[in-house]
């Protein structure tokens, strides 16, 4: 049984149609922002990150919790998704405050401390919206979550764009992220209860407990991930004012949101369900499954990152316009990312998969520490470029724990595949450079990335392996 019969490809395509959908969307939104206004742009951005903290914290760590809960008891669904979204829920109010805490600590202004509130709101309700996603997930019917978003996205961004060329103050803006996540919220509980029955019954104080206990692991881990992604935003902020986040942000905007597409759609949601189910069964087909992803993925990286790279200074000057031009240089060094990322969060996923939860705990409190001692030796020396400095080397380290991990318990990836893709990087590299010498720019760029595509269509044509099937060669 190969990866196409699990449907693999077909729920990753309907979640990444509505996710193209929603990312044009906020695109627009945000561009528009950018261009209006580099310190408003700064502060809304400061103020997602703040709330990017806070849902992380209790979507990441209890959503990966539910997808165990939920293998196999569809009679408990509604039971089980109202206990977790009853924890979540008041994870969220501890948050909302500690981001208030947060904010008067660092002396912001009141109305940047109402722009945060207003954020992290609207944008908690999401938590408690992919409860229902999850169990969506777990059923294989991705494309109802699709559905959603795609619908209670139209509605947000089109208040929120509206608004925003309407001239009225960030604050009332801001407001769309409540429309749009409480929208999907009403909707996927009315599509939830249109299938099942709902229970009245009041939630046992023993069953919240023993959901929170077994939660907190995941809890933990996701409070230690999303904080040194998010590290270097708070010390750019005393560092470097809004201005400094707003350059910082633009870039990583477009570098992360090819990382986090990649480990929403494709790995939470699609691959993390399957490779729990597919360990209940026997830990070979999920290896194989696994082995056969993780060449896709690292051979995918590649021209992500050379496009990105060569590309730096066409797209942030057509995106966001002239006042970024210092952003070209950290999108240069922020692009290697895109490996550590795909590599990193793909093991990560495996190790919960497979019940490593307490070493890939430990692996993220190393990382957390590491990211932590880098910013504070840095940025207050070297602030834009400390802050891309701390996440590369951040991400560099977590992919080394975590897939190298994988890699000597499975044989993750192989050394064919190492060697094919070093050689068909190297080959691009020599195209390249023979383009761009003897020709002009975007020819060398054309051939630089020939080699990658003969290779892809090359394992696009190889029979599957096996369950079990062979690891390093």
């Amino acid at each position: 049984m190969n990866e196409v019969s699990h449907g693999i490809l077909r729920r990753f395509a309907v979640l990444l149609g509505a996710q193209w959908f929603r990312e044009i969307l906020q695109s627009i939104f945000l561009i528009v922002l950018a261009r209006s206004s580099t310190t408003t742009y700064g502060e809304f951005m400061l103020a997602f990150s703040i709330a990017q903290v806070v849902v992380f914290v209790a979507e990441f760590g209890l959503n990966q919790h539910l997808v165990t809960l939920l293998g196999g008891r569809d009679s408990e669904k509604i039971e089980l998704i109202s206990e977790v979204s009853i924890l979540k829920g008041g994870l969220l109010l501890v948050g909302m405050a500690a981001a208030q805490g947060f904010a008067s600590w660092q002396h912001y202004d009141p109305s940047l401390r109402l722009l945060i509130l207003v954020v992290v709101a609207g944008v908690g309700f999401q938590a408690l919206t992919t409860s229902f996603y999850v169990a969506y997930q777990v059923e294989g019917r991705q494309h109802v979550e699709a559905r959603i978003r795609a619908f209670s996205a139209s509605l947000g961004f089109g208040y929120g764009l509206t608004s925003l060329l309407a001239g009225m103050s960030p604050v009332w803006v801001a407001c769309y992220l409540a429309l749009e996540t409480s929208v999907g919220l009403g909707v996927a509980l009315m599509e939830t209860l249109s299938r099942a029955r709902l229970s009245l019954r009041r939630p046992r104080l023993g069953r919240l407990v023993s959901r929170a206990r077994g939660g907190l692991i995941f809890v933990v881990m996701a409070l230690a991930a999303i904080l040194y992604n998010k590290n270097n935003i708070f010390f750019l902020q005393s560092y470097a004012g809004s201005d400094g986040v707003a350059q910082y942000s633009v870039t990583w905007q477009m570098v992360d949101g090819i990382s986090v597409l990649t480990s929403n759609l494709l790995l939470k949601n699609v691959l993390f369900p399957l490779f729990v189910n597919l360990n209940r069964e026997g830990p070979g087909e999920m290896a194989a499954v696994a082995r056969n992803c993780a060449r896709w993925l690292l051979l995918a990286s590649f021209p992500i990152m050379f496009v990105l790279f060569v590309e730096s200074d066409r797209l942030i000057g057509l995106v966001y316009g002239e006042g970024y031009g210092r952003a070209i240089r950290l999108q240069q060094i922020l692009v290697v990312t895109v490996l550590f990322s795909f590599l990193h969060n793909l093991a990560a996923y495996l190790m919960m998969a497979m019940k490593q939860e307490r070493l890939l705990l430990g692996f993220y409190l190393v990382g957390l520490t590491f990211n932590l001692v880098v910013c504070a030796v840095v940025i207050p020396r070297f602030p834009l470029e400390g802050a891309a400095a701390a996440i590369v080397l951040t991400k560099g380290l977590m992919m080394l724990l975590t897939a190298g991990t994988c890699q000597g318990r499975m044989g993750l990836i192989s050394r064919g595949a190492w060697l094919q893709t070093a050689l068909a990087v190297l080959a691009g590299a020599a195209l390249y450079a023979l383009g761009t010498a003897g020709l002009f720019r975007e020819a060398g760029e054309i051939l630089a990335l020939a080699p990658i595509g003969i290779l892809a269509l090359k394992w696009y044509r190889e029979p599957s392996q096996p369950p079990g099937g062979t690891g390093p060669v």
